[in-house]
């Protein structure tokens, strides 16, 4: 078994392995359920200490000039690249994905870095021509301040990374409360940014209670941004506390995600695409294809080939050789597989594959990639985001009615589109009601495209020229 992360808090450029309250916290390893490490939980006094940390520091970091910020960004994402085996590693014990995933992650991560390291520098303002030639008129972008910034454990770097860089970039300082159920790569990211040279108190790691630490953060006047990944009802539960104290705010919530596969593809080609990008990380992803409407010509040669994937892929241990999928993250994950599988065949719902758990292993939060049809409109599975390897596969003949079945949920984070002809492609992604819409592939992560969503699904973007909006704040200066 490969050695853990040492985990520890990060406030005012110091690292500690106890709190004040002396609370930690289990780390389990999904594999095994065996214990990894305890996480030290902060309690008020260390809260407060990073609130102040942050505010002093912002002070400074605002006045930052731009070449110097992106110099220890740029500085990041080189150590990122050098450390990425070992980070990698960590994430596959605490977290689960299967090692080439983890290091995919990681590595891919390094791009946030140097891409903010060049976008910070270009941050403009703007002279709005006057009325009165004696006036000058001009807008600036300033930092909002000290922000918040809750991340999940699906992808613990690269969600991570993406609020730092924006944050840090932009010239405001940052408290960051990462998953407890995979830490090490927030302990990882603490340890880049103190490597790379970034001044005491512009970053701040806490770990504890959610609820508690989020309530305590998020109601400081200290605070001026909470940005958040993570479900649909915390999600609101944020926004809700953000907005009674005027708090601007960037949610990257849940999703249901529709897939519409027309009969004019290489269907064997693109069931084959689809059942691996499904597994990805055990389906733990918000934009991982979540409803498959398959046209009713090619439904059966598309979920036989789809089936037989996922059927024949090899689920163990992210550390082992050429595993296809590790563990789901927690118990909890597992029990709400179960419960949809149960409502849907409750519901007249016939099993293809999968269904249950993996018998082979007696420890370790396994779950079998599932293949469901037959499946009633109003079946848990078809409304709920499933977020587990369970692919519900239900037929279409219209491209009009898919379409409003594809938006009927008030979701609207990813969708994707499999057609050969281009008028198709044109109308539907027109008509679907999403944040990112992929036509025949699968592209959203890199840090030049905004990755977000609307309707329940949040608001905000992160990446693309979107990256610093909500991290800025707009101040129109005239002078005669």
């Amino acid at each position: 078994m490969s050695q853990y992360q040492e985990l520890g808090v990060y406030i005012n450029g110091e690292f500690r392995t106890a709190c004040s309250n002396r609370v930690e916290k289990e780390v389990i390893n999904p594999a095994d359920e065996s214990v990894l490490a305890y996480l030290p939980c902060v309690g008020q006094a260390e809260l407060d200490e990073a609130l102040h940390a942050a505010h002093v520091a912002f002070k400074k970091w605002k006045k930052t000039p731009a070449l110097e910020r992106s110099a220890i960004l740029r500085k990041a994402g080189q150590l990122i690249r050098e450390r990425a085996e070992d980070i990698a590693r960590h994430i596959t014990l605490d977290q689960g994905k299967p090692y080439a995933e983890a290091y995919a992650e990681v590595f891919s991560s390094a791009d946030q870095a140097e891409w903010h390291a060049e976008e910070c520098r270009r941050i403009y303002g703007r002279i709005i021509p006057p009325r009165n030639i004696d006036v000058r008129q001009m807008v600036v972008r300033e930092p909002v301040g000290v922000c918040v910034a809750f991340t999940p454990w699906n992808f613990p770097f690269s969600q991570a990374i993406k609020k730092m860089v924006a944050a840090i970039g932009a010239g405001c300082t940052l408290i960051l409360k990462g998953p407890e159920e995979s830490p090490s790569a927030i302990v990882a990211l603490a340890k880049v940014f103190h490597d790379a040279g970034l001044p005491k108190g512009v970053l701040n790691i806490v770990w504890g209670e959610p609820a508690q630490i989020s309530s305590y953060l998020i109601s400081s006047p200290l605070v001026s941004k909470v940005a958040f990944t993570g479900s649909v009802p915390v999600g609101k539960q944020l926004a809700s506390l953000a907005g009674q104290h005027m708090k601007r705010m960037s949610m990257e919530l849940g999703g249901h995600s529709p897939v519409i596969v027309f009969d004019d593809v290489d269907v064997a080609e693109v069931a084959t695409m689809l059942a691996r990008f499904k597994m990805r990380n055990a389906g733990q992803v918000c934009v991982s294809p979540s409803r498959f409407y398959v046209h009713e010509r090619i439904q059966k040669q598309f979920t036989e080939v789809f089936a037989d994937v996922m059927k024949n892929s090899k689920i163990g241990f992210g550390l082992d050789k050429d595993v296809t999928m590790g563990p789901m993250a927690n118990a909890r994950r597992v029990m709400a597989m179960e419960e949809l599988v149960a409502d849907a065949c409750n519901n007249g719902a016939k099993v293809l594959t999968g269904g249950a758990r993996v018998e082979a292993y007696s420890k370790g939060y396994y779950f079998a990639p599932t293949v469901v049809v037959d499946l009633p409109e109003t079946s848990k599975l078809l409304t709920e985001e499933p977020f587990g390897p369970i692919a519900p596969i239900v037929p279409f003949s219209d491209v009009d009615s898919v379409i409003e079945r594809a938006n009927a949920l008030p979701f609207g984070l990813a969708s994707y589109v499999f057609t050969g002809a281009i008028k198709t492609a044109h109308y539907v992604s027109r008509e679907l009601e999403a944040g990112m819409v992929n036509i025949n592939h699968f592209n959203m992560g890199s840090p030049e495209i905004p990755f977000g969503g609307i309707k329940d699904s949040g608001m905000g973007s992160e990446g693309g020229t979107e990256t610093f909006d909500s991290y800025l704040s707009t101040k129109y200066i005239t002078e005669i």
